[in-house]
C-alpha cells in the first residue's frame, strides 16, 4: 500500500464535508485536513508531491515539510488498476495514472446548506419549542436586531433539538408537554437533574448520540455567533464548537446565552464554557457564579422583551378606543397563553358574578377557539361583565397598555411585560419548579398578589378596583409605579448591542475558542516536554 496526494482537480471535485473534528490533530506529527482545506496553489501542491514522493513506503506517508498532509491510501487490483481510498469521505478509481474523486458521504448526512453571503454576519439562535417562552425571546432578539442594524445581521431561528438530533431525541417538545402536565413527574425530572454532578456526565452522555446533528447545523448555518436560548442548549453545542475550532474545521466562534427564565432557573443554563451569559435578574447572575461562570462572563441586562413595549404608547383612553374597549369603565386583562391554559372560564364566571356590569374583562384565549366560542355564548348587557374576547393576538402591550391590571400565570416574559406596561400583577398559577419563583418575586417586590383559586381572584380585583376604600386604591397605584420602576424595556437592545460585538470579534477571554486555544497550547506543551525528554 501507497499513500498518494491529490492532484488539483481532485482538490475542487469533493466537498469538505467529513467532520474536520474526526480527521485533524494539530499537535500531532501528521496532520489530516479534508481536500478543500488544501490550499491548491501549485508551489504548495508541488511540495507536498516531493515530500511525499520522499516517503511513500508502506504504511502511511509523513510530511515534514509543510504542517498539513492529506492522505490516500491505494490498493493495486487484479485488473491492473488501482482502488483508492481518501481520507474525507471520498473514493478514488482509476488506473495506474491519476484518479478519479467520487464523493461517497452523501450516503452518510445532509448536504443541502444555506448559501453564505460574505458580507453579513451570521446569527444562529438555538432554541426548542418547549413552551413559548424560548421561542418568545428568540422572536424579540430577531426583531431587535432587524430594527438596530437592518440586514447587516443574518438571523436564524433553529430548533436543533427538534431538527438537527435523532429520534427519540427529537421528540423533546412533546415529551415537555407531557411532563409539564404531570407536575410529580416533572418536579422529579427537574430535581433530579439540576445538580452538576448529574446533568454535566448526562449531557455528555446524550451528546455522544446528538453531536452529529449539532456538526449538521453548524456546517449548514456557518454562523459567526452561537446564540442559546434554552437551557439544554449549552453543554453540547459548546463541546462541538470548542472541537471544531480545535481542529479548524470552524474559525474562532463565540457563544452566548440568553437566560429566558425570571429566578428559579435550571442550572444546565450556566455552562462556563460559554462566551457571554445573558441574565435578567441578580437572582440569577448569583446562580451563574454559584455554577462557576466568572463574573466577567455574566452581564445583567433584563429579559428580552419584543421591541414594541419599548415605544411609547397613546394614552389609555385611545388605545381602549382603538381597540373597541368602553373607556369609562376598569379593565382586567385575563391572559392564558398561547394555549388558552388555565382556569379561565371559571375565572370570568366568579368576575361576572362579583364585579357585574361594573368592570370589562378581555380574555386572551390564544389557540384556544372552544374557549372563545364558549366565551363569546356567555350572556351579555345589564348586570353581566363585559366581555372582550380575543383569539393570538400580536400587539398585546396595547392590550396591556388599555387595561388597569393583569391576571397571568406566573411566566417570566409576561411578567416582564406587565412590568414594562406598569400594570399591577395578579398571577393565577405557575408551571412547577423554574416559574416558582417568580411568584415570590412579584409579592416581596410589592408589584401584586397570587391566588389560585377564582373566588379569591374575583375578590381581589373587586377590592383593587371597584370596591376598595381610598387607602387601597392609592396601594393600587403604587403598585403600578413599582412594576413601571422594575421594568427593562431597553433589555433587548442591549443585548443586541452585545450580541453584535461578538458576532464582529471573536472573543478569546472565555468560550469555545478560548478552550480550543487552551487545547492546543496544552498540547504544543505536552509536545514540547516529550521532545526534551
Amino acid at each position: 500500500m501507497r499513500t498518494l496526494l491529490p492532484q488539483d482537480n481532485d482538490v475542487s471535485e469533493l466537498p469538505p464535508v467529513l467532520p474536520a473534528f474526526l480527521l485533524q490533530r494539530r499537535t500531532s506529527a501528521i496532520t489530516i485536513r479534508p481536500r478543500a482545506e488544501l490550499d491548491p496553489s501549485a508551489e504548495d501542491l508541488s511540495s507536498r508531491r516531493c515530500s511525499n514522493d520522499s516517503s511513500s513506503t508502506s504504511g502511511v506517508g509523513q510530511n515534514k515539510s509543510s504542517k498539513n498532509v492529506d492522505l490516500r491510501f491505494s490498493f493495486p487490483t487484479m485488473l491492473g488498476g488501482r482502488f483508492s481510498l481518501g481520507l474525507g469521505g471520498g473514493l478514488y478509481l482509476g488506473g495506474t495514472g491519476e484518479a478519479k474523486a467520487r464523493s461517497l458521504w452523501r450516503f452518510f448526512c445532509r448536504r443541502h446548506r444555506v448559501v453564505k453571503d460574505a458580507d453579513r454576519k451570521r446569527i444562529l439562535i438555538g432554541m426548542s419549542n418547549t413552551g413559548g417562552g424560548h421561542k418568545a425571546s428568540a422572536e424579540a432578539i430577531q426583531a431587535a436586531f432587524q430594527e438596530r442594524y437592518g440586514n447587516k445581521y443574518e438571523i436564524f431561528i433553529v430548533d436543533l433539538w427538534k431538527e438537527h438530533t435523532p429520534a427519540p431525541f427529537n421528540s423533546m417538545p412533546d415529551t415537555y408537554s407531557f411532563l409539564v402536565k404531570n407536575a410529580f413527574l416533572w418536579r422529579f425530572t427537574y430535581e433530579v437533574t439540576n445538580p452538576k454532578l448529574i446533568h454535566v456526565p448526562y449531557l455528555s452522555a446524550v451528546g455522544s448520540f446528538v453531536s452529529r446533528g449539532v456538526h449538521e447545523a453548524l456546517d449548514k448555518y456557518h454562523p459567526d455567533l452561537v446564540v442559546s436560548v434554552h437551557p439544554l442548549m449549552q453543554h453540547i453545542p459548546i463541546r462541538v464548537m470548542t472541537e471544531r475550532v480545535k481542529s479548524g474545521a470552524m474559525p474562532p466562534t463565540n457563544f452566548a446565552t440568553v437566560v429566558t427564565d425570571f429566578t428559579t432557573c435550571h442550572n444546565t443554563w450556566f455552562c462556563p464554557g460559554a462566551t457571554r451569559c445573558f441574565v435578567p435578574t441578580e437572582y440569577c447572575r448569583q446562580l451563574a457564579l454559584g455554577n462557576g461562570m466568572a463574573p466577567q462572563q455574566i452581564i445583567l441586562h433584563g429579559l428580552p422583551i419584543r421591541p414594541s413595549f419599548s415605544r411609547p404608547l397613546s394614552s389609555r383612553p385611545v388605545l381602549r378606543r382603538s381597540l373597541g374597549m368602553d373607556t369609562g369603565l376598569p379593565a382586567v386583562l385575563l391572559v392564558g397563553g398561547g394555549e388558552g391554559m388555565g382556569a379561565l372560564e371559571e375565572t370570568v364566571s366568579q368576575l361576572d358574578a362579583r364585579v357585574g356590569d361594573k368592570c370589562q374583562v378581555v380574555v386572551i384565549c390564544g389557540r384556544n377557539r372552544s374557549l372563545q366560542e364558549r366565551l363569546r355564548a356567555r350572556p351579555q348587557g345589564p348586570g353581566h361583565v363585559l366581555l372582550h374576547v380575543c383569539g393570538f393576538v400580536d400587539n398585546i402591550h396595547e392590550w396591556m397598555g388599555a387595561c388597569d391590571t393583569i391576571i397571568t400565570k406566573a411566566g417570566p416574559g409576561t411578567i416582564a411585560e406587565a412590568l414594562i406596561s406598569g400594570i399591577p400583577i395578579l398571577l393565577n398559577g405557575n408551571v412547577p419548579c423554574q416559574e416558582e419563583g417568580n411568584i415570590p418575586y412579584v409579592i416581596d417586590n410589592r408589584v401584586g398578589a397570587f391566588e389560585t383559586r377564582p373566588d379569591r381572584i374575583a375578590s381581589i380585583i373587586a377590592s383593587w378596583l371597584i370596591e376598595g376604600g381610598e387607602e387601597q386604591r392609592a396601594e393600587f397605584t403604587a403598585m403600578g409605579r413599582r412594576a413601571k420602576a422594575l421594568g427593562r424595556p431597553k433589555a433587548v437592545y442591549r443585548i443586541v448591542d452585545d450580541l453584535a460585538a461578538l458576532a464582529d470579534e471573536p472573543c478569546f477571554d472565555f468560550g469555545p475558542a478560548a478552550a480550543a486555544l487552551l487545547g492546543q497550547r496544552n498540547g504544543a506543551a505536552a509536545t514540547a516536554v516529550a521532545a526534551a525528554v
